[in-house]
């Protein structure tokens, strides 16, 4: 499989309020290949979501190199879509309008675009909620919203930062059943931040485990579930397998055990 992104030898260090240096990431190294669906995993504090601004190009990294289709990353781009905890939503907007946003911010034709909207909408079970406002819709209809208007320009890579995390227990599975759903239907490659080890595992080709700050990378399973995936998985020895490995790379790094 070719490798859509390549994160090599990065470094990430924040200068503190005090002015003390935090190494945040040391020496990260993975690959994310093309229309592949792989998960961060780890305890706070350890850089997933650094990692994801930085693929995002929201920040800078202190050192190492980004490469995306082999070649150097080194601003924003249109073939990245990004979806936060919070949805985000600009509360006079309805939600078509919230959808189509990308839209008019990369000066494409929005009316082009309209079509695309609804159809996403659609595929997200949103059909009828077109004109709704945001303070109008459950906290899951808001980050459908959200995931539509990370989708809307096509971008080849969506990178989802706990996107469910806000979420109660059923919603947050409704919607994971939702998105690979959608990524088996629009294939992108897609790089997932949880703190849920069975939501990482239920949803992932591969989950890269990290270790607590300063980040690295402990170990990248490769998780042998079929696909489509479903729920009744998560009771199986196979899950019950990897499930343990992760818990055992994170434990073991946070209690000093080898």
């Amino acid at each position: 499989m070719a490798a859509q992104i390549q994160i090599v030898n990065l470094f990430m260090i924040y200068r503190s309020k005090t002015g003390d240096d935090i190494l945040a990431l040391e020496n990260v190294n993975f690959e994310v290949g093309k229309e592949e669906f792989v998960t961060l995993v780890g305890p706070s504090g350890c850089g997933k979501s650094t990692l994801l601004k930085l693929i995002a190009s929201l920040i800078k990294p202190t050192r190492g190199d980004l490469r995306m289709d082999g070649k150097p990353h080194t601003g924003p781009s249109r073939e990245v879509g990004i979806v936060f905890q919070d949805p985000v939503l600009l509360p006079w907007r309805n939600v078509l309008d919230n959808v189509l946003l990308p839209v008019e911010i990369l000066g494409l034709p929005k009316e082009t675009y309209h079509k695309h909207a609804l159809e996403l909408l659609h595929l997200v079970g949103l059909e009828g909620f077109e004109y709704r406002m945001p303070n109008e819709l459950s906290g899951g209809m808001q980050q459908r919203t959200a995931i539509c208007r990370a989708l809307i320009h096509d971008p080849s890579i969506l990178l989802m930062d706990e996107p469910f995390a806000a979420l109660d227990a059923m919603t947050r599975e409704e919607l994971g059943l939702e998105l690979m759903r959608i990524w088996d239907e629009h294939k992108k490659t897609i790089l997932f931040v949880t703190h849920s080890i069975p939501e990482a595992i239920l949803l992932a080709d591969r989950v890269v485990v990290m270790t607590p700050r300063p980040g690295r990378i402990a170990k990248v399973i490769e998780i042998e579930l079929d696909r489509p995936r479903t729920l009744e998985m998560e009771f199986s020895d196979v899950f019950k397998k990897h499930s343990d490995e992760v818990r055992s790379l994170i434990y073991a790094r946070r209690t000093g055990v080898p």
